[in-house]
Protein backbone atom coordinates (compact mmCIF):
# COMPACT_ATOMS: atom_id res chain seq x y z
CA UNK A 1 0.00 0.00 0.00
CA UNK A 2 1.16 3.54 -0.81
CA UNK A 3 0.13 6.35 1.55
CA UNK A 4 0.83 10.03 0.91
CA UNK A 5 1.78 11.85 4.12
CA UNK A 6 1.70 15.63 4.39
CA UNK A 7 5.20 15.90 5.81
CA UNK A 8 4.79 19.62 6.51
CA UNK A 9 1.55 19.25 8.48
CA UNK A 10 1.24 19.70 12.23
CA UNK A 11 2.96 21.95 14.74
CA UNK A 12 6.39 20.36 14.22
CA UNK A 13 6.41 19.43 10.52
CA UNK A 14 8.97 16.92 9.19
CA UNK A 15 10.61 16.43 12.59
CA UNK A 16 7.49 14.55 13.73
CA UNK A 17 5.96 13.30 10.48
CA UNK A 18 9.09 11.58 9.18
CA UNK A 19 9.68 9.92 12.56
CA UNK A 20 6.05 8.77 12.58
CA UNK A 21 6.35 7.33 9.08
CA UNK A 22 9.50 5.47 10.14
CA UNK A 23 7.72 4.02 13.17
CA UNK A 24 4.86 2.88 10.94
CA UNK A 25 7.21 1.06 8.56
CA UNK A 26 8.93 -0.62 11.49
CA UNK A 27 5.62 -2.16 12.55
CA UNK A 28 4.02 -2.73 9.14
CA UNK A 29 6.35 -4.16 6.54
CA UNK A 30 5.92 -3.90 2.79
CA UNK A 31 4.20 -0.51 2.64
CA UNK A 32 5.36 2.82 1.21
CA UNK A 33 4.85 6.23 2.79
CA UNK A 34 5.31 9.06 0.28
CA UNK A 35 6.61 12.13 2.10
CA UNK A 36 5.09 15.23 0.48
CA UNK A 37 6.59 18.65 1.21
CA UNK A 38 9.80 20.67 1.12
CA UNK A 39 12.53 18.28 -0.06
CA UNK A 40 15.39 19.87 1.89
CA UNK A 41 13.56 19.87 5.23
CA UNK A 42 12.30 16.32 4.75
CA UNK A 43 15.70 15.03 3.69
CA UNK A 44 17.28 16.50 6.82
CA UNK A 45 14.95 14.35 8.95
CA UNK A 46 15.17 11.36 6.64
CA UNK A 47 18.93 11.28 7.19
CA UNK A 48 18.17 10.24 10.78
CA UNK A 49 16.31 7.15 9.55
CA UNK A 50 18.27 3.94 8.77
CA UNK A 51 19.10 3.84 5.03
CA UNK A 52 17.32 0.51 4.49
CA UNK A 53 13.99 2.33 4.97
CA UNK A 54 14.69 5.15 2.50
CA UNK A 55 13.31 3.29 -0.52
CA UNK A 56 9.98 3.03 1.33
CA UNK A 57 10.03 6.74 2.15
CA UNK A 58 10.24 8.54 -1.22
CA UNK A 59 9.97 12.33 -1.27
CA UNK A 60 7.64 14.31 -3.53
CA UNK A 61 8.70 17.95 -3.53
CA UNK A 62 5.95 20.46 -2.68
CA UNK A 63 7.48 23.85 -1.83
CA UNK A 64 4.33 25.59 -0.61
CA UNK A 65 2.57 25.14 2.71
CA UNK A 66 -0.95 26.05 3.86
CA UNK A 67 -1.05 27.87 7.19
CA UNK A 68 -3.66 27.30 9.87
CA UNK A 69 -4.97 30.87 9.58
CA UNK A 70 -5.46 30.86 5.79
CA UNK A 71 -8.85 30.62 4.14
CA UNK A 72 -9.15 26.87 3.37
CA UNK A 73 -10.94 27.14 0.04
CA UNK A 74 -8.76 29.99 -1.24
CA UNK A 75 -5.58 28.21 -0.15
CA UNK A 76 -6.57 24.98 -1.94
CA UNK A 77 -7.32 26.93 -5.13
CA UNK A 78 -4.22 29.12 -5.09
CA UNK A 79 -1.52 26.92 -3.56
CA UNK A 80 -1.41 24.10 -6.10
CA UNK A 81 2.16 23.24 -5.04
CA UNK A 82 1.36 22.91 -1.35
CA UNK A 83 1.94 19.60 0.41
CA UNK A 84 -1.80 19.36 1.09
CA UNK A 85 -2.93 19.83 -2.51
CA UNK A 86 -0.13 17.74 -4.04
CA UNK A 87 -0.84 14.84 -1.68
CA UNK A 88 -4.59 14.93 -2.25
CA UNK A 89 -4.11 15.24 -6.01
CA UNK A 90 -1.85 12.19 -5.98
CA UNK A 91 -4.64 10.29 -4.24
CA UNK A 92 -7.25 11.57 -6.70
CA UNK A 93 -4.98 10.39 -9.56
CA UNK A 94 -4.69 6.92 -7.94
CA UNK A 95 -0.94 7.34 -7.47
CA UNK A 96 -1.43 6.55 -3.77
CA UNK A 97 -4.10 4.69 -1.82
CA UNK A 98 -4.63 7.22 0.97
CA UNK A 99 -3.68 10.66 2.27
CA UNK A 100 -2.80 11.61 5.87
CA UNK A 101 -2.25 15.09 7.26
CA UNK A 102 -1.92 16.88 10.61
CA UNK A 103 -2.18 20.24 8.85
CA UNK A 104 -5.11 22.63 8.50
CA UNK A 105 -8.31 20.64 9.03
CA UNK A 106 -10.31 23.22 7.09
CA UNK A 107 -7.97 22.97 4.10
CA UNK A 108 -8.04 19.18 4.23
CA UNK A 109 -11.84 19.21 4.26
CA UNK A 110 -12.02 21.65 1.37
CA UNK A 111 -9.34 19.82 -0.61
CA UNK A 112 -10.93 16.42 -0.05
CA UNK A 113 -14.35 17.71 -1.15
CA UNK A 114 -12.90 19.36 -4.27
CA UNK A 115 -10.38 16.73 -5.38
CA UNK A 116 -11.65 13.38 -4.09
CA UNK A 117 -15.40 14.11 -4.44
CA UNK A 118 -18.03 11.97 -2.71
CA UNK A 119 -18.71 8.25 -2.64
CA UNK A 120 -21.77 7.42 -4.70
CA UNK A 121 -25.02 7.81 -2.69
CA UNK A 122 -23.34 9.91 0.02
CA UNK A 123 -25.17 13.19 0.58
CA UNK A 124 -22.67 14.77 2.99
CA UNK A 125 -19.23 13.54 4.13
CA UNK A 126 -18.63 13.81 7.89
CA UNK A 127 -15.86 13.62 10.49
CA UNK A 128 -16.10 11.50 13.62
CA UNK A 129 -13.99 11.42 16.76
CA UNK A 130 -13.55 9.05 19.69
CA UNK A 131 -14.42 9.99 23.26
CA UNK A 132 -13.82 7.85 26.36
CA UNK A 133 -16.73 6.41 28.32
CA UNK A 134 -17.37 4.03 31.21
CA UNK A 135 -17.88 1.22 28.71
CA UNK A 136 -15.00 1.97 26.34
CA UNK A 137 -14.81 4.43 23.48
CA UNK A 138 -17.75 6.34 22.00
CA UNK A 139 -17.64 7.54 18.39
CA UNK A 140 -19.15 11.00 17.90
CA UNK A 141 -20.12 12.13 14.40
CA UNK A 142 -20.23 14.82 12.93
CA UNK A 143 -17.62 16.98 14.69
CA UNK A 144 -17.07 19.75 12.18
CA UNK A 145 -17.64 18.96 8.52
CA UNK A 146 -21.26 20.16 8.43
CA UNK A 147 -22.35 23.15 10.52
CA UNK A 148 -25.90 22.44 9.43
CA UNK A 149 -27.42 19.07 8.59
CA UNK A 150 -30.76 17.56 7.62
CA UNK A 151 -32.31 14.48 9.25
CA UNK A 152 -31.39 12.21 6.33
CA UNK A 153 -27.76 13.32 6.67
CA UNK A 154 -27.65 12.12 10.27
CA UNK A 155 -28.93 8.71 9.19
CA UNK A 156 -26.05 8.45 6.72
CA UNK A 157 -23.57 9.65 9.36
CA UNK A 158 -24.70 6.80 11.61
CA UNK A 159 -24.41 4.21 8.84
CA UNK A 160 -20.93 5.36 7.80
CA UNK A 161 -19.74 5.49 11.42
CA UNK A 162 -21.01 1.99 12.14
CA UNK A 163 -19.22 0.58 9.09
CA UNK A 164 -15.95 2.37 9.89
CA UNK A 165 -15.82 1.49 13.59
CA UNK A 166 -16.88 -2.13 13.16
CA UNK A 167 -14.43 -2.88 10.33
CA UNK A 168 -11.40 -0.93 11.55
CA UNK A 169 -11.71 -1.26 15.34
CA UNK A 170 -13.97 -4.29 15.65
CA UNK A 171 -17.31 -4.80 17.33
CA UNK A 172 -20.69 -6.21 16.36
CA UNK A 173 -24.19 -4.81 16.79
CA UNK A 174 -22.97 -1.30 17.52
CA UNK A 175 -25.69 0.91 18.96
CA UNK A 176 -26.56 4.43 17.78
CA UNK A 177 -27.85 7.41 19.76
CA UNK A 178 -28.97 10.91 18.75
CA UNK A 179 -27.55 13.83 20.74
CA UNK A 180 -30.38 15.91 22.17
CA UNK A 181 -31.42 17.89 25.23
CA UNK A 182 -33.75 15.19 26.52
CA UNK A 183 -34.39 11.49 26.24
CA UNK A 184 -37.95 11.88 24.92
CA UNK A 185 -38.49 11.64 21.17
CA UNK A 186 -40.18 15.04 21.23
CA UNK A 187 -37.12 16.81 22.69
CA UNK A 188 -34.75 18.92 20.60
CA UNK A 189 -35.09 21.35 17.73
CA UNK A 190 -37.11 20.56 14.61
CA UNK A 191 -34.20 18.86 12.86
CA UNK A 192 -33.44 16.65 15.86
CA UNK A 193 -37.07 15.58 16.30
CA UNK A 194 -37.32 14.66 12.62
CA UNK A 195 -33.95 12.88 12.75
CA UNK A 196 -35.17 10.82 15.73
CA UNK A 197 -38.19 9.64 13.74
CA UNK A 198 -36.06 8.79 10.70
CA UNK A 199 -33.36 6.98 12.69
CA UNK A 200 -35.98 4.96 14.56
CA UNK A 201 -37.58 3.97 11.27
CA UNK A 202 -34.43 3.08 9.33
CA UNK A 203 -31.88 1.81 11.88
CA UNK A 204 -32.75 -1.25 14.00
CA UNK A 205 -29.78 -0.48 16.29
CA UNK A 206 -31.03 3.05 17.14
CA UNK A 207 -31.47 3.42 20.91
CA UNK A 208 -33.03 6.87 21.07
CA UNK A 209 -31.80 10.22 22.28
CA UNK A 210 -28.58 10.68 24.24
CA UNK A 211 -28.22 13.61 26.62
CA UNK A 212 -24.97 15.33 27.51
CA UNK A 213 -24.44 13.39 30.74
CA UNK A 214 -25.06 10.09 28.93
CA UNK A 215 -22.08 10.48 26.58
CA UNK A 216 -19.35 9.45 29.02
CA UNK A 217 -21.56 6.73 30.48
CA UNK A 218 -21.38 4.93 27.14
CA UNK A 219 -25.14 4.73 26.64
CA UNK A 220 -24.50 4.00 22.93
CA UNK A 221 -21.43 3.14 20.85
CA UNK A 222 -22.09 5.87 18.27
CA UNK A 223 -23.64 9.31 18.75
CA UNK A 224 -24.82 11.43 15.82
CA UNK A 225 -25.34 15.19 15.67
CA UNK A 226 -24.72 18.13 13.35
CA UNK A 227 -21.15 19.34 12.97
CA UNK A 228 -21.73 22.64 14.75
CA UNK A 229 -22.89 20.94 17.94
CA UNK A 230 -20.38 18.12 17.64
CA UNK A 231 -17.41 20.43 17.23
CA UNK A 232 -18.31 22.45 20.32
CA UNK A 233 -18.84 19.26 22.33
CA UNK A 234 -15.52 17.77 21.20
CA UNK A 235 -13.50 20.87 22.08
CA UNK A 236 -15.26 21.20 25.43
CA UNK A 237 -14.53 17.53 26.20
CA UNK A 238 -10.84 17.94 25.28
CA UNK A 239 -10.61 21.00 27.56
CA UNK A 240 -12.30 19.25 30.50
CA UNK A 241 -10.04 16.20 30.13
CA UNK A 242 -6.98 18.47 30.12
CA UNK A 243 -8.16 20.20 33.31
CA UNK A 244 -8.84 16.86 35.05
CA UNK A 245 -5.38 15.51 34.25
CA UNK A 246 -3.69 18.73 35.36
CA UNK A 247 -5.62 18.81 38.64
CA UNK A 248 -4.63 15.21 39.39
CA UNK A 249 -0.96 16.01 38.70
CA UNK A 250 -1.15 19.16 40.81
CA UNK A 251 -2.72 17.60 43.89
CA UNK A 252 -0.94 14.25 44.06
CA UNK A 253 2.40 14.41 45.77
CA UNK A 254 1.99 17.48 47.99
CA UNK A 255 2.75 15.52 51.14
CA UNK A 256 4.00 12.09 52.24
CA UNK A 257 0.52 10.59 52.69
CA UNK A 258 -0.49 11.70 49.20
CA UNK A 259 2.74 10.31 47.79
CA UNK A 260 1.88 6.91 49.24
CA UNK A 261 -1.63 7.21 47.81
CA UNK A 262 -0.20 8.21 44.45
CA UNK A 263 1.69 4.92 44.26
CA UNK A 264 -1.58 3.04 44.68
CA UNK A 265 -3.53 5.04 42.09
CA UNK A 266 -0.70 5.28 39.55
CA UNK A 267 -1.96 2.34 37.41
CA UNK A 268 -5.47 3.83 37.31
CA UNK A 269 -4.04 7.26 36.48
CA UNK A 270 -2.00 5.76 33.64
CA UNK A 271 -5.11 4.02 32.26
CA UNK A 272 -7.11 7.27 32.44
CA UNK A 273 -4.39 9.19 30.64
CA UNK A 274 -4.26 6.56 27.90
CA UNK A 275 -8.03 6.59 27.41
CA UNK A 276 -7.94 10.38 26.93
CA UNK A 277 -4.93 10.32 24.62
CA UNK A 278 -5.70 11.25 20.99
CA UNK A 279 -2.41 9.62 20.00
CA UNK A 280 -3.92 6.17 20.53
CA UNK A 281 -6.16 6.57 17.48
CA UNK A 282 -3.82 8.91 15.61
CA UNK A 283 -6.35 10.33 13.20
CA UNK A 284 -9.90 10.02 11.96
CA UNK A 285 -11.16 9.73 8.40
CA UNK A 286 -13.40 12.13 6.53
CA UNK A 287 -16.09 9.53 5.94
CA UNK A 288 -17.99 9.74 2.67
CA UNK A 289 -15.32 11.06 0.33
CA UNK A 290 -14.21 8.88 -2.57
CA UNK A 291 -10.86 8.09 -1.07
CA UNK A 292 -9.13 7.83 2.31
CA UNK A 293 -8.40 11.22 3.86
CA UNK A 294 -7.16 10.89 7.45
CA UNK A 295 -7.24 14.00 9.64
CA UNK A 296 -4.70 14.10 12.48
CA UNK A 297 -4.35 16.45 15.44
CA UNK A 298 -2.12 19.49 14.87
CA UNK A 299 -0.14 18.53 17.98
CA UNK A 300 0.45 14.99 16.71
CA UNK A 301 3.53 13.15 17.97
CA UNK A 302 5.36 10.49 15.94
CA UNK A 303 3.17 7.87 17.66
CA UNK A 304 0.02 9.70 16.57
CA UNK A 305 1.28 9.90 12.97
CA UNK A 306 2.14 6.20 13.04
CA UNK A 307 -1.36 5.36 14.24
CA UNK A 308 -2.98 7.67 11.68
CA UNK A 309 -1.13 5.81 8.94
CA UNK A 310 -2.34 2.52 10.39
CA UNK A 311 -5.95 3.75 10.30
CA UNK A 312 -5.49 4.53 6.60
CA UNK A 313 -4.06 1.06 6.07
CA UNK A 314 -6.96 -0.60 7.89
CA UNK A 315 -9.54 1.40 5.95
CA UNK A 316 -8.00 0.24 2.70
CA UNK A 317 -7.57 -3.39 3.74
CA UNK A 318 -11.17 -3.62 4.99
CA UNK A 319 -12.58 -1.82 1.92
CA UNK A 320 -14.56 0.56 4.12
CA UNK A 321 -15.62 2.87 1.28
CA UNK A 322 -17.00 -0.03 -0.75
CA UNK A 323 -19.06 -1.17 2.23
CA UNK A 324 -20.38 2.38 2.71
CA UNK A 325 -21.44 2.63 -0.94
CA UNK A 326 -23.14 -0.76 -0.87
CA UNK A 327 -25.00 -0.09 2.39
CA UNK A 328 -26.19 3.34 1.32
CA UNK A 329 -27.46 1.87 -1.95
CA UNK A 330 -29.49 -0.65 0.04
CA UNK A 331 -30.87 2.15 2.25
CA UNK A 332 -31.73 4.22 -0.81
CA UNK A 333 -33.62 1.36 -2.48
CA UNK A 334 -35.43 0.54 0.77
CA UNK A 335 -36.46 4.16 1.18
CA UNK A 336 -37.71 4.36 -2.43
CA UNK A 337 -39.71 1.16 -2.03
CA UNK A 338 -41.37 2.49 1.12
CA UNK A 339 -42.28 5.82 -0.50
Amino acid sequence: MRIALDAMGGDHGPHVTVAGAYQFLQHYKGHTVVLVGDRAQIQEELNKVPPKYHSSLPIVHAPENIGMSESPTEAIKKKKNSSMVVGLQMHANNEVDAFVSAGSTGAQLAGSFMLLKRIKHVKRPAIGSFLPSEKGMVYLIDVGANAEARPEHLVQFAIMAEIFVSHVFGGDNLTVGLLSNGSEASKGNEMTVQAHQLLKKELPNFKGNVEGYDIFKGKTDIIVCDGFTGNILLKMAESVMHVILNEIRKNIGKNLLKNLGAMLVKPAFRALKQSLNYEEHGGVPLLGVNGISIISHGKSSPLAIRNALSVAMEMKSHDVNKHIEEQLLIEEKTHEAAS
